[in-house]
C-alpha cells in the first residue's frame, strides 16, 4: 500500500511539473502572439501603436478614431451574434475552472474577436482573451494526461489561465494570485507552486516574442525611491474613497455582464456603444483602447499643472466608467482590470493634487499609483492580485509597497463592507416589496 501511495505521489508531482512546463511555454506563446496580434490590429485601424510615451492616438485623425472603433465593433457584433447564436457558447473561465468544457475553435475566435475589438478603440480591457486561451489549454492538457482527481484538474486549468494574465502583461506575481485569490481561493504549497511557476514560464516566453518593457512610464514621480509619511497618511484617506468607487465598479460591471443582450440585440447595441466611444474620443482621445492612456495621463501629472489637468482628468474618470461600462452592457467580451486601473489611477492623481498642497514632499504620481492599486483591489476584490499587477506594470520602487500596501488593505476592507451593506439593503427592499405585494 505504501508503494502505492509513493508511485502515485511522484506520478502527480511529474504531471505537475510537466504541466508548469507544458502549458508555461503555449500559454506563454499564446499571450506573446496576442500582443503581436494588438500591435497589428492598431497598426492597421488607426496608423499608430500605444506605448507609454504614445499612450493614445493623439495623431490620429478625430474621423479615423470613431471609423475604426465603429467598423471594429461591427465586425465583431455580427461575428459574436453569429458565434453565441450559431454555435456552442464559450464559458466563462471561473466556469472552465469549475469543470464547464471550453470548445476551441469557438474559444480561439472568442479570444482574437476580444483583442481585436481592443485594437480597433472599443473601451473595454483585453485580459480576459489570454486568461480564456489559457483555461482551455490546460482543460485540455488535463484530459491528454489523464487527470481526473477534481482538485488537481482545477488547479492545472486555474494555472494555466493565469499564465495567460501573466503573459500578456509580463507580470508572473499577478497572474500567481490571480490564480490564488480569484479562480481557486487556496493557498496550498501545490497551488502556489503551481500557479507561480507557469505564471513566471508564461511571461518570460511571452517577453521573448512581443518584447520586454515598462507598460507606464513614471518619470514624473522624479528622483523619489523612498515614500514619505505623508503619502503613508495619503494611502489610507484615498484607500477609503476607492474602495468605495472601485465597489461601485465592480457593482456596475456585474450589471452590464447580466443585462447583456441576448440575441440580435447586439449588431445594433455593439456599434452603437462604439459610436459614443468614437464621438467622445474626437476630444479625449485617452478613452479609446483598454485604459493604459488614461492611466498613463494620471501617472504623468504634475502639481504645477493642476489648472488644466483636473477637468481634463474628471472628464476621462466619468468617461472611461460610462463608456466601459456601455461596451461591456452592449454584449462585448473582454475585461475590467486596465479600466480599473485607468480610473483608479485618475482618482488618484484628482486626490493628489490636493493632497500635495498638505505634503509638498509627495508627487501626483505617487498619489495615482496608490490609487490605481486601490482601486483595483475594491473593483476585484483581490487585494494581493492587484497590487502585484500595478507595481509590475509600472516598475515602481519596491519601497512603495508599504504606502500601496496600506491603500489597498483599507480599499479592500472599506469595498467588502460596502458590498455586503449594499446587498443587504437589496435584500431588505425585496422582502418589503414582496409582502406589499402579498
Amino acid at each position: 500500500m505504501r508503494n502505492d501511495e509513493g508511485g502515485h505521489a511522484i506520478g502527480r508531482l511529474l504531471r505537475a511539473l510537466l504541466a508548469v512546463a507544458v502549458l508555461g511555454v503555449a500559454v506563454g506563446v499564446g499571450s506573446g502572439l496576442l500582443g503581436v496580434m494588438l500591435n497589428w490590429v492598431e497598426r492597421l485601424m488607426l496608423g499608430y501603436i500605444e506605448n507609454p510615451l504614445d499612450p493614445s492616438p493623439y495623431q490620429v485623425v478625430p474621423w479615423r478614431r470613431v471609423a475604426s472603433v465603429v467598423a471594429g465593433s461591427v465586425f465583431a457584433a455580427v461575428a459574436w451574434w453569429l458565434l453565441c447564436g450559431k454555435t456552442t457558447k464559450v464559458p466563462s473561465v471561473n466556469k472552465a475552472v469549475a469543470g464547464e468544457r471550453m470548445p476551441v475553435w469557438q474559444t480561439v475566435v472568442h479570444v482574437l474577436l476580444q483583442i481585436f475589438i481592443v485594437g480597433a478603440g472599443s473601451s473595454i480591457g483585453r485580459e480576459v482573451a489570454p486568461r480564456e486561451f489559457g483555461a482551455m489549454l490546460g482543460q485540455r492538457f488535463a484530459a491528454l494526461t489523464g487527470i481526473r482527481d477534481e482538485h488537481d484538474r482545477k488547479v492545472v486549468v486555474a494555472a494555466a489561465a493565469a499564465a495567460g494574465l501573466a503573459g500578456v502583461y509580463d507580470a508572473p506575481l499577478a497572474g500567481a494570485f490571480f490564480a490564488i485569490e480569484i479562480l481557486l481561493a487556496d493557498i496550498s504549497i501545490e497551488t502556489v507552486a503551481m500557479a507561480l511557476g507557469t505564471s513566471v514560464l508564461s511571461a518570460y516566453v511571452a517577453s521573448l516574442i512581443r518584447g520586454r518593457g515598462t507598460f507606464y512610464g513614471m518619470a514624473a514621480m522624479g528622483k523619489a525611491v523612498v515614500p514619505t509619511l505623508g503619502l503613508t497618511l495619503f494611502a489610507v484617506l484615498a484607500g477609503a474613497v476607492c474602495g468605495v468607487a472601485g465597489a461601485l465598479f465592480r457593482k456596475g460591471s456585474q450589471w452590464a455582464e447580466g443585462h447583456k443582450p441576448q440575441g440580435a440585440g447586439i449588431l445594433w447595441m455593439m456599434p452603437l456603444a462604439a459610436l459614443a466611444t468614437g464621438v467622445v474620443a474626437i476630444w479625449l482621445p485617452q478613452v479609446m483602447g483598454n485604459g493604459r492612456s488614461v492611466a498613463q495621463y494620471a501617472f504623468a501629472a504634475t502639481a504645477g499643472k493642476a489648472g488644466g489637468l483636473v477637468p481634463i482628468l474628471l472628464a476621462l474618470f466619468a468617461a472611461k466608467a460610462v463608456l466601459t461600462l456601455g461596451t461591456i452592457r452592449a454584449g462585448a467580451s473582454g475585461g475590467v482590470l486596465q479600466p480599473g486601473i485607468s480610473l483608479g489611477a485618475s482618482l488618484g492623481a484628482l486626490l493628489g493634487f490636493a493632497w500635495v498642497l498638505v505634503s509638498p514632499g509627495d508627487t501626483v504620481t505617487a498619489c495615482a499609483l496608490v490609487g490605481a492599486c486601490s482601486l483595483l483591489a475594491a473593483s476585484q476584490q483581490a487585494p494581493l492580485m492587484a497590487m502585484c499587477l500595478v507595481m509590475e506594470l509600472t516598475r515602481a520602487p519596491m519601497a512603495f509597497f508599504v504606502p500601496v500596501g496600506l491603500g489597498v488593505a483599507v480599499s479592500a476592507l472599506v469595498s467588502k463592507a460596502f458590498l455586503e451593506a449594499s446587498k443587504r439593503l437589496v435584500s431588505t427592499a425585496e422582502r418589503k416589496t414582496k409582502r406589499s405585494v402579498a
